[in-house]
């Protein structure tokens, strides 16, 4: 029967669908031709005259033929063309139904009339006679079917917007509807928390609340509640949509999906009957899951943005969200489950406990998480054994899922470029360098000048972060322009938990290694360093005003969350001084500290630099060969053995639980096949296996007795020589004494 279901469905969806913008196309004309009609075909050459100026063009000789409407009383003489500049002024333009109408005293009299013009030679065209309409015919065409034809057009018209809206019904008389979607069991939501890498605790968390309403009974006799509303809060990209479809894919239960943009509308009191109409719809099917995805569309904090005083729509849908997720009537199976990367710009009573209990962070992935999410995205290509996963999940610090998922497609649209049969290493760390620094401009012209200038600016950054144990280690220095940067140095990030003022330090003074090259190997400075100036500022800015790393501003932090569009400062102009001249002092000292290791290591820098000018591209092998291996070991390294190391034990705890498993499914097996041999029920061939493997086992316990035995045996007869001659010496002690 299911197969059967899915047979007609799929043949109502193979069915052409019938176009309703044909029947407009169709009413539209009928209009314009009823318009024409009404009009007369022609109005520029349609003339109301007296029945003096009719009787003169007949004896004229214009008249090429003559219609007498007897129940009209009017008479219609169309003009030769010829004649038409006599009467209308433009004869070039006139066609063949130029005419002029007149009201007639009698048909009598215009037929005399007429005889007379005949016998003069005047006229000599055809004379017809019209009857003439009723009334009521008269008023069907002219009034009553153009007025037909505008209804049924008109009702068309709102049975298309009507139809256009999908399953929240967006149609102009249904505008305050939900236009949640609404996925099933039987929907094709094929996405499930098996394609979720990478955020164990976040999915961990979600996968409570699917295990919840699969299984409420486990936590109900606990007194346990299921939380009414959770919130995923997160960077773009990091995969809270995601985590929303794997639960409308695991879940048994309706799902509904809607954006918070949805609820807003230009009518008022539309997003407060969308909001209403949502969860009504969710009682009906309750238990369900609703999520809202953006939710600080409709959630802004209310006040902010007053409007002039006036009835602020966004906030009488909130407080309708409010009401209908924790208000007087309760909505008991209902969980909303939302999704928004701005928590701080949220309501209060929006993210109170009772509306949403749980606040689950979707952070950007680790080391480990983006392996993981690497090896997902991964699976769909055809890839050749030069990929290093280790190597990539270190070159993507700060990328989220969905940049990953973008490495991914981007290098095997590389490989397809270069005609490559598979994805390989190298196709994947340009993909890297392309997202981040954008398209290699290996034709932009620079002088030689400007060449070595790069080099030498690219080669103090190499040169720095090689001699400071806190730098980012070095992968590859390149003079090739790329994106708006004439020339880049590619680094491991170090992703460290918490950060040292060492470690800024050191970080801020390798970024002033390329200006401080170019000052000290060519005696000037250029605009090449601009993006290193406003890192190393904003950067230092922030260990003064925010992290109290200065020394006369110590401990004290002038950052408020709350205040992030304030135009005015948490501090006082002498302050302000006392922070600008604290930042140009910490630069100062690491700009001078730079300069001074570029002096200790000159020789070494112009390699590097000359090895630039002539390759272009270097990596790290190439600058070790010049200054020797880093004394330092990376932290990445650190963490990648540490997190082999965990996975080593993991995997021997699961190959653990898993021989336990098995043992204890082996012996239930075993009693099992006992029962059945004492009721002479087990087959011969089991029951000889058993058989054999009883006596094996008693044999085995038996020997393992003797052995148990002869081992007791040695230990008492070792016990029995220890207490004699323990004995024996105090005799002989006692001897003398007495």
């Amino acid at each position: 029967m299911p197969s059967n279901r899915s047979d007609n469905k799929n043949n109502r969806m193979n069915m052409p669908r019938f176009n309703l913008n044909w029947v407009y196309v169709i009413i539209i004309i009928i209009l314009a031709w009823l318009l024409y009609q009404g009009s007369g075909g022609n109005s520029a050459f349609q003339k109301e005259v007296n029945y003096s100026d009719f009787q003169q063009y007949v004896s004229l000789g214009y008249a090429s033929k003559i219609t007498i409407n007897k129940g009209d009383g009017k008479v219609t003489m169309y003009v030769k063309k010829k004649y038409a500049g006599k009467i209308f002024g433009n004869a070039a333009q006139a066609g063949n139904n130029a005419n002029v109408t007149a009201d007639i005293p009698s048909v009598d009299n215009v037929d005399n009339y007429i005889t007379q013009q005949r016998a003069a030679g005047h006229f000599n065209g055809q004379v017809t006679y019209e009857p003439g309409g009723s009334i009521f015919s008269s008023l069907l065409v002219n009034l009553l079917l153009p007025t037909l034809l505008i209804i049924a057009f008109w009702w068309f018209f709102i049975r298309q917007m009507n139809n256009s809206g999908g399953g929240g019904g967006g149609g102009i008389f249904s505008v305050g509807k939900s236009k949640a979607r609404i996925y099933d069991k039987e929907d094709g939501v094929r996405v499930t928390f098996k394609d979720v890498a990478g955020q164990d605790e976040a999915k961990q968390e979600v996968q409570e609340i699917v295990k919840f309403l699969k299984s409420p009974k486990k936590y109900t006799d606990l007194g346990g509640k299921i939380p009414k509303g959770v919130l995923l809060v997160g960077p773009p990209g990091t995969g809270k949509t995601l985590l929303a479809k794997a639960v409308a894919g695991e879940a048994n239960v309706p799902f509904f999906s809607i954006s918070g943009s949805d609820f807003v509308e230009m009518f008022v009191g539309v997003g407060a009957s969308r909001v209403r109409d949502l969860f009504r719809q969710a009682k009906e099917k309750a238990p369900c899951i609703v999520f809202i995805d953006e939710i600080d569309a409709v959630g802004r904090a209310r006040g902010r943005n007053p409007s002039m005083g006036g009835n602020d729509e966004r906030e009488n849908t909130l407080n309708q969200l409010l009401t209908e997720m924790d208000g007087f009537v309760p909505n008991s199976g209902i969980i909303v489950l939302a999704a928004t990367n701005r928590a701080d710009i949220l309501d209060k009573a929006l993210l109170r406990a009772g509306r949403f209990d749980r606040q689950i962070h979707v952070e950007l992935p680790g080391l480990p998480e983006r392996k993981q999410i690497f090896l997902v995205h991964m699976k769909p290509l055809k890839m050749d054994n030069t990929v290093d996963v280790d190597l990539l999940a270190r070159q993507t610090p700060g990328f989220s899922g969905a940049d990953i998922a973008n490495v991914c497609n981007e290098a095997a649209l590389i490989a397809a470029r270069r005609d490559r049969p598979a994805v390989g290493k190298q196709e994947f760390l340009d993909a890297i360098d392309r997202i981040i620094g954008g398209m290699e401009k290996k034709t932009k012209v620079m002088t030689a000048e400007e060449k070595r200038t790069i080099a030498i600016h690219e080669a103090g950054h190499a040169t720095i972060s090689w001699f400071l144990q806190y730098a980012n280690p070095l992968v590859k220095v390149t003079i090739v322009p790329r994106g708006q940067s004439l020339g880049a140095a590619w680094y491991l990030p170090e992703e460290r938990t918490i950060t040292t003022r060492e470690q800024m330090l050191d970080e801020i003074c390798a970024t002033l290694g390329g200006r401080a090259a170019e000052d000290l190997f060519t005696g000037h400075i250029s605009s090449g360093a601009l993006n290193d100036l406003e890192r190393v500022n904003k950067s230092a800015f922030g260990m003064v005003a925010y992290l109290g790393m200065s020394d006369n501003l110590s401990n004290i932090c002038y950052y408020d969350s709350q205040q992030e569009y304030s135009f005015n400062k948490p501090y006082s102009d002498r302050t302000a001084e006392l922070i600008d001249k604290e930042v140009k002092d910490l630069i100062r000292r690491q700009y001078e500290r730079a300069k001074q290791i570029l002096e200790e290591h000159r020789e070494g820098h112009a390699q590097l630099a000359q090895l630039l000018i002539d390759r272009e591209v270097i990596f790290a092998e190439d600058v070790e060969k010049i200054f020797g291996k880093r004394p330092w070991v990376s932290r990445s390294d650190e963490l990648i053995a540490e997190n082999d190391r965990i996975q080593k034990e993991l995997e021997a705890k699961e190959a653990a639980e898993a021989e336990k498993e098995k043992a204890e499914q082996d012996a239930l097996k075993e009693k099992i096949n006992h029962i059945l041999l004492e009721n002479g029920e087990l087959p011969e061939d089991e029951k000889e296996a058993l058989l054999k493997k009883d006596a094996a086992k008693a044999a085995k316990d038996g020997a393992t007795q003797n052995e148990d035995d002869k081992t007791a045996e040695g230990d008492a007869s070792a016990s029995a020589g220890s207490d004699e001659s323990s004995e024996a010496p105090s005799d002989k002690k006692d001897e003398p004494h007495e």
